[in-house]
């Protein structure tokens, strides 16, 4: 690149930079991901230092970017709030160059003991100065421009971790206290406090908030503290700005203690390490537990950890020679979305994934990441062919975390939810008041094949023995079965010949699905696996409406007459076998033999119709099961816990806190005898 190419590509590096950090910094409402904006950092630095007659006192990298917004007061910090150098290499050579340049700053020798250093946690927040006047919290200010902030006082006031007076001088005289001692650190929001806010927001049809970084900024710089109040905010401390009359301890380690003494909040997640291959470590172990840390970062930070060491070393432009952040792998990147697919979930829950091109992030090569629903592509209007920033923390699934509308093609598309099924075919649906759709075919559906035959078998469903997670896979994956009728073709031959299959296993395995054959109406229905349709839902709609034909045949009205269904439920029950290839399916089913009693509609009367009845310890003869089957078939209710509204405890042997509630509540107890006898009076 010639001088004037490299003059051109210099003033527009300057703008975008100067635009990035305004929108950062001042708006809160970064447009690219830190990789991004390090990218054209480190291109302009690159043209400087080839060009040196191009340097000039306003580059972006002589100073800070930002400035005071006119809704705040300025602040004129004592000590400027001046960046630390970045280290963008990855790997332990990031904390190996770093002391090679400490240890040649120092001019030390081979034979020169290895240097000492503070290391850190890369907070990703808002950096702001607290000042304390004889202990007492006075002000507080953002960064700023380094030189100048904002007073953001009232505002930091609000969070609890922030103390208005310190500790150490809570009880006692002032005077004890430092004359000022000012504070730096960053304000950050917890992930799960992040989570729980968006949520409040999303049920109250609020605006949600973009990440944790921008939650905490905007918080911050919200001109309404009461605002700010309302946001779940938290605060670390790393450093100091100005003091007067306080004896500063010797080494960076020091001042951490000291402040945490102070009753000053100060992250865990710190240690003092001797020489380059115990920073390679440092880095290496938060590394590894990044993604379970409950709040966000970016890397990890070296200082040196000696304050005379420190001063000897001094500045150059606007970073300290002493210290440097050693960065983790983007977790943030610029793709773009080539398509936006539509996947089946196991339960039936239809997934948009938006298709990539290729961009590496958070330590791998991503091309998909996840869009939630329909709900999420409206609300952060991704369209195909859109410029999108990407995230990925840790093992979590890559999601879109916004779109750069500025840079949308003309011939960007609009996304639609399929109305059928992209696997199967069925129809797609969505219950009011629920963001995702479902398809309805489960009993048809392959994405659904290895969920439905699971529950099929289940204990409560048609209680077939042998059929676990593993055989399940297997019998899938090998094409043995693509339906649940399938099942019952299955022979001792084909059992066999699977991997870790024994004859005698295999023998079990059909022995036990020849016993299925013979179960009941309910079970059955609970089987299907039916959306919403558990089991004592399964149970009362069999009893109430006697047959599986006039189930199947049944009105959302009929189903919504049903005790305890209500028209979630109903129309759940109703759109199921609504499909044909569900009615087919159970058609089928009745043709491999399996069978139930059918009759008419039975109205049920006895003691202990509507009853809610808590069963306890162990019966004599009967188990929980056979217990809870009966007083189900007798118009019981059975739950798990006693409250006030339980008519009937029934306890056995060794029954423990729920029998000592129920005594104390006034309920009746019921032994085995007690209970037989209830139910030999009910007539039906």
């Amino acid at each position: 690149m010639d001088a004037v190419a490299a003059a051109s590509r210099v003033a527009a590096l300057r703008a975008d930079i100067t635009r990035h950090d305004r929108l950062y910094y001042e708006l809160d409402a970064p447009e690219v991901p830190d990789a991004e904006y390090d990218r054209l950092f480190r291109e302009l630095q690159a043209l400087e230092a080839e060009f040196p007659t191009l340097l000039t006192p306003d580059s972006p990298t002589r100073r800070v970017g930002g400035r005071a917004l006119d809704g705040f007061a300025p602040v004129r910090h004592a000590v400027p709030m001046l960046s630390i150098r970045t280290e963008t290499d990855v790997e332990a050579s990031g904390a190996l160059a770093f002391d090679a340049r400490v240890r040649r700053e120092l001019a030390l020798t081979e034979d020169d003991p290895p240097v000492e250093y503070a290391a850190e946690l890369k907070f990703d927040g808002l950096a702001v100065n607290l000042r304390y006047e004889h202990g007492v919290l006075v002000q507080a200010a953002t960064r700023g421009d380094g030189e100048t902030g904002e007073d953001v006082t009232q505002n930091v006031r609000t969070i609890r971790e922030v103390p208005l007076r310190l500790a150490a001088v809570s009880g006692g005289s002032l005077s004890a206290a430092p004359e000022v001692l000012e504070i730096r650190g960053e304000v950050y929001m917890r992930r799960d406090q992040f989570d729980a806010f968006n949520a409040r927001a999303i049920a109250a049809g609020e605006r949600t908030l973009v990440n944790p970084r921008n939650a905490a900024a905007g918080s911050i710089r919200q001109l309404d503290p009461a605002i700010a109040a309302r946001r779940p905010l938290s605060f670390f401390a790393y450093g100091l700005g100005d003091v007067r009359g306080w004896g500063v301890p010797d080494t960076h380690a020091g001042v951490l203690d000291a402040l945490s003494a102070f009753g000053v909040p100060v992250c865990e997640h710190r240690a003092v390490c001797t020489g380059a291959g115990a920073l390679a470590q440092f880095h290496a172990r938060i590394a590894d537990a990044r993604a379970g840390l409950p709040f966000d970062i970016d890397g990890v930070v070296y200082k040196v950890n000696s304050r005379a060491l420190q001063q000897k070393l001094g500045f150059v432009t606007r970073e300290p020679r002493w210290a440097v952040a050693h960065k983790y792998p983007a977790q943030e990147a610029l793709t773009t979305v080539q398509g936006i697919d539509v996947q089946v979930g196991r339960t039936g829950k239809l997934t948009p994934v938006a298709r990539l091109a290729p961009v590496f992030v958070g330590g791998v090569t991503v091309t998909n990441a996840t869009l939630h629903n329909e709900y999420e592509v409206r609300r952060k209007d991704v369209h195909v062919g859109d410029t999108v920033i990407v995230r990925r923390a840790g093992d979590v699934i890559p999601e879109v975390v916004s779109v750069l509308s500025d840079r949308r093609p003309a011939t960007a598309a609009a996304f639609s939810m399929p109305v059928h099924c992209p696997v199967c075919g069925s129809d797609v649906v969505r219950e009011e008041g629920e963001a995702d759709h479902r398809c309805t075919g489960g009993l048809f559906c392959s994405a659904q094949r290895r969920q439905a035959l699971l529950h099929f078998a289940g204990r409560r469903a048609m209680d077939i023995e042998g059929l676990g997670d593993k055989l399940v896979e297997q019998l899938v994956d090998g094409g043995l079965i693509r339906s649940l009728p399938d099942l019952y073709t299955l022979g001792v031959l084909k059992l066999s010949a699977l991997a870790r299959m024994a004859d005698k296993s295999a023998e079990n395995l059909v022995a036990s699905l020849e016993k299925s054959k013979r179960t009941t109406l309910g079970r059955f229905l609970f089987a299907l696996g039916i959306r919403h349709v558990g089991e004592a839902t399964a149970k009362e709609v069999a009893r109430q409406l006697g047959s599986m034909d006039r189930i199947m045949g049944a009105s959302v009205e009929e189903l919504a007459q049903v005790p305890d269904v209500g028209p979630v439920v109903a129309a759940s029950i109703h759109t199921f076998f609504a499909q044909p290839h569900n009615r087919e399916v159970v058609e089928q089913l009745r043709a491999c033999g399996i069978a139930w009693e059918e009759g008419e509609a039975r109205v049920i009367s006895g003691p202990m119709v509507g009853k809610t009845v808590v069963l306890t310890g162990t019966l004599p003869t009967l188990s929980r099961d056979e217990a809870k089957e009966m007083l189900e078939a007798a118009g019981a209710k059975v739950t798990g816990s006693v409250s006030k509204k339980t008519d009937f405890v029934v306890a056995g042997t060794e029954a423990g806190t729920k029998l000592t509630k129920a005594q104390g509540l006034g309920i009746t107890i019921l032994d085995e005898s007690g209970l037989l006898s209830m139910l030999a009076t009910r007539e039906s």
